[in-house]
């Protein structure tokens, strides 16, 4: 297989092809990690009961997905990565605000999954946590380097290996013994409700960033309703499933979340752990590859702005190679507090990222309606200019507004307090940057099109 040639830059339509389907194990797979199923254990780690965790998971996911699912829909219809396209809202300069963001949640994300996967490689083998963190951070290199085509390839795979290892483990926790009122509607709690549709939205929405970069080859007559689709039930059905899993197991196994890879291998038994820590491998480096991808992709994108790139093979190796050591040097060198409090402040900045969505959406399908100058997005001097103000201040202005309904390790909010930790800032975000970019920017475009077509 021959390493992927494009960079950045807008895909040709005689360069486009394969089918919406391939997306579904795409978003399927890349959930299948046990950072998925700890997470599911939030809400009744938080006092809320299986039940009520698992509407709230359901909720959270369908709603998340939702916009997440609809940014894949920008791929094929206008063939460049998702944050090039943020040019159009932000300006060419304008859109390094956001993308800086999102590279600091590429590493950090990295990282932490880097040194989930070298913790059971450990436990099976003689090999440290560091040089295992090492050798999967080569083969995620070596996967990400191949890029599109090989990255589609390996999920399509992982989507039946751990699809297979899974369902095994959830057969054999659905028959634990599960507590009294487990599945009893009558055990309500409000706030750790909201906590579970809150963390289970922002699993979904921390993919928009990226997502459009795996959809961008399909053929631009692509129908968007199948890209959403298959986009949309990947994600949502395997995110879904993963945290219910974890749910049930933090409700069934009272000490799941101490030490979450080394209950599920003793909950399939000794003889089937090397199985569960195989998954966990796989699961934590496919998702690994992604991140690494998304941010080459990014930086790639920021050193466009202010100096043109030869799309080589040799400049690809090196800015992948830059983005590896950086996410290894951190899962490395980092202890294990540091790095806690590290995943802790990128959830915080993924906050940050939810306007960014908002504003991109309303652009793409309320204001532009898809129609863009793809010339125009890598160049400073063209129509959507350096900068535009308008985005970037309802950008700035949707954060302060989030601010004091943050409930974070990090940070709690006046609102987030007075309201006993219930954390509605994904709200905030998903509603007032849309609206204020849109009244802001509605009369501008308008007249833009208008001296188009004239």
């Amino acid at each position: 297989m021959r390493a992927e040639r494009r960079f950045i830059e807008f895909i040709p339509e005689d360069e486009r092809h394969g089918n919406p389907r391939s997306l579904f194990p795409m978003w399927f797979a890349v959930n299948l990690l046990l950072l998925t199923v700890v997470t599911g254990g939030l809400g009744v780690q938080a006092g809320l009961n299986l039940f009520w965790s698992l509407i709230g998971i359901l909720l959270g996911n369908l709603v998340g997905g939702f916009f997440m699912a609809t940014h894949s829909v920008q791929g094929p219809r206008l063939g460049v990565p998702q944050m090039i396209q943020s040019r159009a809202q932000f300006g060419v300069i304008g859109a390094v605000l956001p993308l800086v963001l999102v590279i600091i949640m590429y590493v950090g994300y990295g990282a932490s999954n880097a040194v989930l996967a070298a913790q059971a490689l450990s436990s099976e083998t003689s090999i440290s946590i560091e040089w295992g963190v090492v050798i999967l951070s080569v083969i995620s290199l070596v996967i990400a380097f191949y890029g599109h085509d090989l990255i589609h390839k390996v999920q399509r795979y992982l989507t039946i290996l751990l699809g297979i290892i899974f369902i095994f483990v959830t057969v054999v926790a659905f028959q634990l013994d599960f507590p009294e009122g487990s599945w009893s509607p009558s055990q309500f709690e409000l706030s750790a409700f909201l906590l579970v549709v809150g963390v289970s939205a922002t699993w979904q929405l921390t993919y928009a960033p990226y997502i459009a970069d795996y959809s961008r080859y399909l053929p631009q007559d692509t129908d968007s309703r199948k890209t959403f689709i298959y986009t949309y039930g990947g994600s949502v059905l395997s995110t879904t499933w993963m945290m219910t899993l974890g749910a049930i197991l933090t409700v069934t196994l009272p000490q799941f979340l101490n030490n979450a890879s080394l209950s599920l291998a003793n909950l399939v038994g000794s003889g089937w752990a090397i199985i569960i820590f195989t998954a966990i491998i796989l699961g934590s480096m496919g998702a690994n590859v992604l991140n690494l991808y998304g941010a080459f992709m990014s930086i790639t994108t920021v050193l466009e702005t202010f100096v043109k790139l030869k799309s080589t093979i040799q400049t690809r190796f090196v800015l992948l190679l830059i983005c590896s050591v950086i996410s290894t040097a951190l899962a490395v060198f980092g202890s294990a507090n540091f790095m806690t409090n590290f995943l802790n402040l990128i959830l915080l900045l993924s906050y940050t990222l939810f306007p960014w969505t908002t504003i991109n959406l309303v652009d793409f399908f309320l204001l532009r309606h898809g129609n863009y100058n793809i010339n125009a997005l890598f160049d400073r001097n063209g129509e959507y200019g350096k900068y535009n103000w308008k985005a970037l201040i309802s950008y700035l202005i949707a954060v302060v507004c989030e601010i004091p309904f943050l409930n974070t390790t990090i940070y709690q909010g006046p609102i987030a307090k007075g309201l006993n930790g219930i954390d509605l800032a994904w709200i905030v975000a998903l509603v007032v940057p849309g609206i204020l970019y849109y009244y802001l920017m509605k009369e501008e475009i308008q007249v833009e099109f208008d001296s188009k077509s004239m």
